[in-house]
């Protein structure tokens, strides 16, 4: 049974830093290409940061150069490291699968950044 727990959002001002977990379970990480996604009131869910089976990463345009994504497999958790946030960046924020998510999507966790 496939299960996704997000952690780690909170209330920071513009500029600040956060530090998003995904604990899984029912399936291992590393195995997947792995993703975060976010999504602000009245918009569409989007991919912002995801990784490969391999390693290599990719990110949104909104988010290049600020956000980092890892996976430490010994904890079957993927991470998401935010810096220089912005306002926009506002969210709640899900991790899935890449390309055909999970149907459990987890509870996610809010990111607040005020100006």
């Amino acid at each position: 049974q496939v299960r996704l727990v997000e952690s780690g959002g909170g209330l920071v001002q513009s500029g600040g830093s956060l530090r998003l977990s995904c604990v899984a379970s029912g399936f291992i990480v590393s195995l997947k290409d792995m993703g975060w996604y976010r999504q602000a009131p009245g918009k569409q869910r989007e991919l912002v940061a995801s990784i490969t089976r391999g390693g290599s990463t990719d990110y949104a345009d909104s988010v290049k150069g600020r956000f980092t994504i890892s996976r430490d497999n010994a904890k079957n958790t993927v991470y998401l490291e935010m810096n220089s946030l912005k306002p926009e960046d506002t969210a709640v924020y899900y991790c899935n699968r890449v390309g055909v998510p999970y149907d459990s999507w987890g509870q996610g966790t809010q990111v607040t950044v005020s100006s």
